[in-house]
């Protein structure tokens, strides 16, 4: 795997560490581990690569965004993932979240709508070294039931209620679902799955960009 470029960017990781993550509550030594270990400005546009460590979203094009650090941080956190999990992520974008997943999990299944984005985001990941992931090109919001039952899936892109069929997706054996919910007010949700029983509680504000989809928005959001 690729080594993060420690002698121009290290000093902004750290910092980014620290100030964004453990001094927000982002604790867990595993996904702090897997994000210092990611070089986030290998997946930011060339242009903005001095910013990739800043407390903020990122363009990527397509009018998609890479989250800001806090918030991967945070949604890696409420996944509570093994390293025996099978991962769905719903958005790959520019592929960021989905290497840390990589680095916490046995695998991760990433659907991207955007074909160019998923086709490059899978040609870094491949230069980096990420080798447990595949990078699928669909509609998000339906998930990958061919895939499934996912021990772990996670959305980066707010939907009006919870697809439901991302929700079926969940292995029935303690399955955990974070995503944003929410049209003009978002809020993130975590669904733990105990067989025939989901259980959706409210965690936190946020701003999320539309999931487009069957169970999301409309193109013309």
């Amino acid at each position: 795997m690729a080594a993060p470029d420690d002698e121009e960017f290290g000093s902004a990781r750290d910092a980014m560490l620290a100030e964004q993550l453990r001094a927000r509550g982002i604790h867990d030594t595993r996904v702090l581990n897997a994000i210092r270990a990611v070089p986030r400005h290998e997946f930011v546009p060339d242009d903005l690569r001095g910013e990739a460590y800043n407390d903020e979203p990122l363009p990527i094009g397509h009018e998609q965004t890479i989250s800001q650090p806090f918030i991967v941080g945070f949604m890696t956190q409420l996944l509570d993932l093994a390293q025996g999990d099978v991962v769905l992520e719903i958005g790959t974008g520019s592929g960021y979240q989905t290497a840390i997943l990589s680095l916490l999990a046995h695998h991760v299944y990433s659907l991207e709508r955007h074909r160019d984005l998923a086709r490059h985001a899978a040609d870094r990941l491949e230069r980096l070294g990420y080798r447990n992931v595949d990078i699928h090109i669909g509609d998000g919001s339906q998930g990958l039931p061919d895939m499934a039952p996912f021990d772990a899936i996670i959305v980066t892109a707010a939907a009006p209620k919870l697809p439901g069929p991302l929700q079926a997706q969940l292995s029935a054996h303690g399955g955990r679902l974070v995503a944003p919910v929410g049209t003009t007010s978002q809020h993130l949700e975590l669904v733990v799955r105990q067989g025939n029983h989901w259980e959706a509680k409210r965690v936190m504000s946020v701003k999320f960009v539309p999931l487009i989809g069957r169970y999301g928005f409309k193109p013309d959001v």
